[in-house]
Formats: structure tokens, C-alpha cells, sequence
């Protein structure tokens, strides 16, 4: 007995000669689209923002009370902007936070001094971010 099939019991395998099938373009497809889907989220991640904070330093002035300084750089400084500050206590968790608004100015970057009040005593303020995305609630009117 013999372990090799013969052809002429199972006959030749077929090959395709004819297009590719759907299967194979469709996923092909998937993946093109799923790479160009990565690339705009990391392009809209990591681009160059055309608002940036940058904290100076911050000043606990009493049990609830912190003064966060920091500057705003905008390329368009005519536009308003918000930045987001926050303290934390000792243990790390945020214990309060402030929206601020940043006046449109004839500067590109301003200096802000800003106060937030915390829950718990804070130990260390920070300077969470910026946008051009201005709340309604914030805008002066």
C-alpha cells in the first residue's frame, strides 16, 4: 500500500487563473481604509496645535485655594481660547479644576494667573490644556 495519493484518484489540483477573488480584495480594501483611519486620528493627535499652554508655576495660598500661572500661545491671537488647570492633593487625585478663558489679545502668547479651589488641601497644580473650542458658557455677552 502506498501513502502518496495518485492523481488519478483525486485528481490535479486547480489553479486559478482568473481574478482575484472578492474575499481577498474586499479585506485588502479593510486594510487600506483602517490604515488611513490611524493616520488621521495620529495626524489630529500629535499635529502641531494652534493653541498651547505651558504652566509657570503654581501657589497654594491657603487650605482650599491655589494660584496656577501660565502662559497661552496662540497663531492666531485674535481668537479666544480656554484652558483647563486643576489641583491635586497629596495622594495625586484631582481635588479641583477650572475652565479659563483666554481673551482674544494682540499677542500671540499672554501670561494668566488664575485661582482654583480645591476639595482637599491641594499639594500641586497643573495646567491640563488648551483649545480654541470655547464653551458658549465662558464666551463674554
Amino acid at each position: 500500500m502506498s501513502s502518496t495519493p495518485s492523481p488519478d484518484r483525486y485528481g490535479t489540483a486547480r489553479r486559478r487563473s482568473g481574478p482575484l477573488p472578492w474575499g481577498k480584495l474586499l479585506l485588502t480594501g479593510l486594510v487600506v481604509l483602517a490604515g488611513i483611519g490611524i493616520a488621521y486620528i495620529g495626524y489630529t493627535k500629535f499635529a502641531v496645535k494652534d493653541v498651547e499652554g505651558k504652566q509657570i508655576a503654581f501657589d497654594i495660598v491657603d487650605d482650599r485655594t491655589m494660584n496656577i500661572q501660565f502662559t497661552v500661545t496662540r497663531d492666531n491671537p485674535s481668537e479666544p481660547a480656554v484652558c483647563i488647570i486643576r489641583t491635586r492633593s497629596k495622594d495625586g487625585s484631582e481635588t479641583g479644576r477650572r475652565e479659563v478663558y483666554v481673551a482674544p489679545s494682540d499677542s500671540d502668547t499672554v501670561e494668566i494667573t488664575a485661582p482654583v479651589y480645591a476639595s482637599k488641601p491641594p499639594a500641586m497644580g497643573d495646567l491640563y490644556g488648551c483649545s480654541t473650542n470655547v464653551p458658549d458658557y465662558l464666551r463674554a455677552g
